[in-house]
């Protein structure tokens, strides 16, 4: 049975099923290792600990725009402390967010610098937030980053956006948006991506695929996504499932 990653899930957002329950429906149903990103200074002690909890269960460690201005700079020395362990294996959910938050566009451009600069100095790679703020996120890591690998986490631009975002040597994470029927851009992306730059992802709880969209969303149901795609592409699921696990091994060193 081929094997799955799930580079991008909140199990600790969950409300109708506990995260032992969705760490084992995951592993059922072919989910080998899920990574778990933080989002505000508060999710920093819960997604180290939970890595600690769980064996298959990686972590990402950042603040996320919507909560950029709760940054402060003493976090960054607690994630240098974290990162030493390595489980920790990415600096995120980083990045800008334009469609929630309008005020704060200078201090979440701010934010989203500084720890793509720590992503730099711990030789991390950097899983990426852009909602409605394609040009700004594209701008600031062409000129900040350095050495991070970059994942655009829940990629939303145009085909012609991720080839620009390919050339620069970043990865692509789609997750079940690419299942919804009205979702024709995110399928023309799909298809067009080479299969080597492509990450699998649900984002749980949020973005629930067809065929559980409206409920509550699961690590185990990023199968749905590697499917649609392989339909998308006329290729197997095997290859999905085994050439994306092989691009999440590489960019986060699992």
């Amino acid at each position: 049975m081929a094997t799955l990653i799930d580079t991008h899930t909140h199990i600790n957002y969950l409300e109708k099923i506990t995260e032992e329950e969705s760490i084992k429906n995951a592993t059922e149903n072919g989910v080998e290792k899920i990574i778990v990103p933080a989002t505000s200074p508060k999710d920093i002690d819960e997604v180290y600990e939970l890595t600690q909890k769980y064996e298959n269960v990686y972590g990402m460690l950042g603040v996320h725009p919507e909560d950029a201005v709760n940054w402060e700079d003493s976090l960054s020395d607690k994630i240098k402390e974290y990162s030493s362990n390595p489980k920790i294996i990415a600096i995120g959910e980083i990045g800008l967010d334009y469609y929630w938050d309008k005020k704060h566009i200078e201090e979440q451009k701010d934010i989203f610098i500084k720890q793509v600069k720590l992503a730099n100095e711990l030789n991390l790679p950097i899983s990426v937030h852009d909602r409605d703020a394609h040009k700004d996120t594209f701008d600031i890591l062409k000129e900040y980053n350095k050495t991070s690998k970059v994942v655009l986490h829940c990629f939303s631009g145009s085909v012609e956006f991720s080839r620009e975002c390919l050339k620069e040597g970043w990865y692509i994470a789609l997750g079940g948006v690419v299942t919804f029927n009205s979702a024709h851009k995110m399928k023309d992306v799909a298809k067009s991506v080479p299969l080597d730059r492509l990450l699998l992802e649900t984002d749980a709880p949020y973005l629930t695929p067809v065929p559980y969209r409206g409920r509550e969303n699961q690590p185990a149901y990023v199968k749905y996504v590697a499917e649609e795609i392989a339909k998308l592409r006329e290729i197997s699921f095997d290859e999905v499932a085994n050439q994306t696990s092989i691009n999440a091994s590489f960019v986060f060193g699992i």
